[in-house]
C-alpha cells in the first residue's frame, strides 16, 4: 500500500505575529525590540503538527524599541545599517522531532552575513478561524551573539562592563494562515 503524505503552506500572518529580541543595557538592565514587519510561509503536512519548512522575512528598518533615538541608531552603519541590509531573512535547512516541540536548524541572515543557528520550537495549536480559513501558532526562540552577524559597536563602561551585550535573545510568536492548494 503506498501512503502519500499531503502537505499545506500557510502565510504567516503579521498582525498576528511577533519577532522580538532581549539584549542587556549598560549590564543592568535588558532592553526589548521587535521588528514590525515580517512575512513567510511555513510548510505543514495534513496529518502533522510539525512543519517541513520555514521561510521568513523581516524588514529591518521596522526595528522598534520604543525609542527613536536608539531604533535610528539601530538602523545606521553602526548595528543594521538598513540602507544597505535592508531585510533580515532565516531559511530552515532542517527540522527534527514530532509532537509539540521540535528544533527547527536554518540559515540566519542578519546584516548581510548569514549563521546556522537552531530554535527551540513549540507547537501552539491549529484552529478554524470565524472566517472559515485555518490557522495554525507555534512559538520559538533562540540565542545569538550578535558579533558573528558583524554588529560590533559598543562603548566601554567606566566600571569595565560594556554598553550592548553581546547575547541576543530572540522570540517568536507566529500565527499563519492556511493558502488554497494550487
Amino acid at each position: 500500500m503506498n501512503t502519500t503524505t499531503t502537505s499545506r503552506t500557510y502565510a504567516i500572518d503579521p498582525a498576528h505575529t511577533t519577532v522580538e529580541f532581549v539584549v542587556r543595557h549598560l549590564m543592568i538592565t535588558k532592553v526589548r525590540g521587535r521588528f514590525t514587519s515580517v512575512s513567510g510561509t511555513i510548510a505543514v503536512p495534513d496529518d502533522a503538527t510539525v512543519p517541513t519548512s520555514v521561510d521568513v522575512e523581516i524588514d529591518a528598518k521596522t526595528i522598534d524599541t520604543r525609542e527613536e533615538q536608539r531604533d535610528n541608531h539601530l538602523r545606521s552603519e553602526d548595528f543594521l545599517h538598513t540602507e544597505q541590509h535592508p531585510k533580515l531573512t532565516f531559511k530552515s535547512t532542517s527540522i527534527d522531532g514530532d509532537g509539540d516541540d521540535f528544533k527547527v536548524h536554518g540559515d540566519l541572515m542578519i546584516h548581510g552575513v548569514t549563521r546556522k543557528v537552531t530554535l527551540d520550537a513549540t507547537f501552539e495549536g491549529r484552529v478554524k478561524d470565524p472566517w472559515g480559513g485555518e490557522r495554525i501558532g507555534y512559538s520559538a526562540s533562540t540565542k545569538i551573539n550578535r558579533k558573528d552577524f558583524g554588529l560590533t559597536w559598543n562603548v566601554l563602561l567606566e566600571s569595565g562592563g560594556l554598553t550592548v551585550g553581546e547575547d541576543v535573545r530572540i522570540e517568536l510568536n507566529v500565527e499563519a494562515v492556511a493558502q488554497p492548494a494550487g
